[in-house]
C-alpha cells in the first residue's frame, strides 16, 4: 500500500478528483495544509481523511515553518507527498528527504511558464496550446522529471480564467492516472526522463 501525503492551500480540486477515483494500491494518510482555512481541508475531513494545517505567521520565519511542514510530513512516513495546488516553495531539505517520492501538478507544458500567471503568460504569448505537467519535484522549481503532460486548445475568445477551467478538466483526469501508475509501481526515473511501464494497450483509470 502507497501511503500518501497530500498538500493543499485552497479548495483542492485535484486533491478531490485523486480521492475520487479510488486508486488501487493508495492509502492517503492526511491531507495538509498550509492554510486552516482552506476549503479542501474540510472536504478531506467530511471524507474520513485525517487533516492538519500550519499557520506560516506563528513561525519566526520561512525556515521555521518549512521545517515544521517536513516534520509533519515525515510524521506520516509516506511513500509519496503530493502537491495538489500548494502554493509554497518546497526547500531543498524537503525535495531532498523525499527525492523521487514527491509529485506536483503545475498548469502549463513545461518547461515552459514554470511559477505562476501560467494561463496569462500562455496567451500572451500567443500559444496556440496550453496544458498541464505532472511531474516529480527537484528542489528547482517546477524542473524535475516529466510524468505526464495533458494539451486543450487556445482560443481566439479566451481568457486567463477560461483557459484555466479547460485546462482543470486535463489536470483532473491527468494527476489520478499518474499518481495510480506511481501506486503500482510503473515509473522509472532515468536522468531527467521518466519511464512508464503501463503499456500503451493497459487500460487506465476510468
Amino acid at each position: 500500500m502507497t501511503k500518501t501525503v497530500i498538500l493543499i492551500s485552497g479548495r483542492g480540486s485535484n486533491m478531490q478528483a485523486v480521492v475520487q477515483a479510488n486508486i488501487p494500491n493508495l492509502h492517503i494518510a492526511a491531507v495538509l495544509s498550509d492554510n486552516p482555512q482552506a476549503p479542501g481541508l474540510a472536504w478531506a475531513a467530511g471524507q474520513g481523511i485525517p487533516t492538519a494545517a500550519l499557520t506560516p505567521k506563528d513561525y519566526p520565519g520561512r525556515a521555521a515553518f518549512n521545517q515544521a511542514m517536513l516534520e509533519l510530513v515525515a510524521g506520516h512516513e509516506p511513500d509519496l507527498v503530493l502537491l495538489a495546488g500548494y502554493m509554497r516553495i518546497l526547500p531543498p531539505e524537503f525535495c531532498s528527504r523525499f527525492a523521487n517520492k514527491t509529485i506536483n501538478i503545475h498548469p502549463s507544458l513545461l518547461p515552459a511558464f514554470p511559477g505562476l500567471h501560467t494561463h496569462q503568460r500562455a496567451l500572451d504569448e500567443g500559444c496556440r496550446l496550453a496544458g498541464c505537467t505532472v511531474h516529480f519535484v527537484t528542489a528547482e522549481l517546477d524542473c524535475g522529471p516529466i510524468i505526464a503532460q495533458g494539451a486543450v486548445p487556445v482560443y481566439d475568445s479566451d481568457t486567463a480564467d477560461t483557459l484555466a477551467e479547460r485546462v482543470l478538466k486535463v489536470e483532473h483526469r491527468l494527476l489520478p492516472q499518474a499518481v495510480a501508475d506511481f501506486a503500482a509501481g510503473h515509473l522509472r526515473i532515468q536522468g531527467k526522463r521518466v519511464f512508464n511501464r503501463r503499456s500503451a494497450g493497459e487500460a487506465g483509470l476510468d
